[in-house]
């Protein structure tokens, strides 16, 4: 299925959970708010989208502890945690996903080469109705995608909106 056939769906499901939306993208700069406000209508379930390319970015957008980054990297899953945390803490969406990765040509290293993406994802946890980065739940996951840059940024869209409709859908 395309990324357009995952936003549709997903739109579906945080309408009827009354959820709203919020990204927080590096390696993507952006694509997966822009396939989401494709769809008419999405200011019902789409936010605010971050577009934190650059490390201080993430630091001032969204908080993302500076040492963390210096410690881990901008691409590993502490960052993309912390992406994702600082996106729910920032915004009024109860649902967020964030991405950082190395989408090439250049850029990566032997423990991050070119295609590697950290994806994080935040839902509502199951303790009640109260939402908020402190009662969030939180699912990490790296990817490795290959292609150039438009392949990795590409599978990094789709795979961060289907995986987020799969975990909205065992809620």
């Amino acid at each position: 299925m395309s990324a357009h056939t995952w936003t549709e769906q997903l739109a579906e499901v945080l309408q009827q959970h009354g959820w709203m939306l919020a990204t927080a993208e590096s390696c993507t700069g952006g694509m997966i708010a822009a396939n989401c406000t494709d769809l008419a209508g999405s200011s019902h379930w789409f936010e605010r989208g971050f577009v934190t390319y650059a490390n201080e970015a993430k630091h001032d957008m969204l908080g993302v502890d500076s040492s963390l980054i210096a410690q881990h990297g901008a691409v590993s899953e502490a960052v993309a945690q912390a992406m994702t945390l600082g996106a729910m803490r920032r915004s009024n969406a109860q649902v967020t996903l964030a991405v950082t990765g190395v989408a090439g040509p250049s850029g990566g290293s032997a423990d991050k080469p070119v295609g590697t993406v950290w994806f994080a994802w935040a839902t509502p946890s199951d303790a009640g109705p109260t939402l908020g980065a402190e009662t969030a739940w939180v699912k990490t996951e790296r990817m490795h995608f290959t292609g150039d840059r438009a392949a990795v940024r590409e599978a990094t869209v789709q795979h961060a909106l289907k995986t987020l409709l799969d975990l909205l859908q065992q809620h």
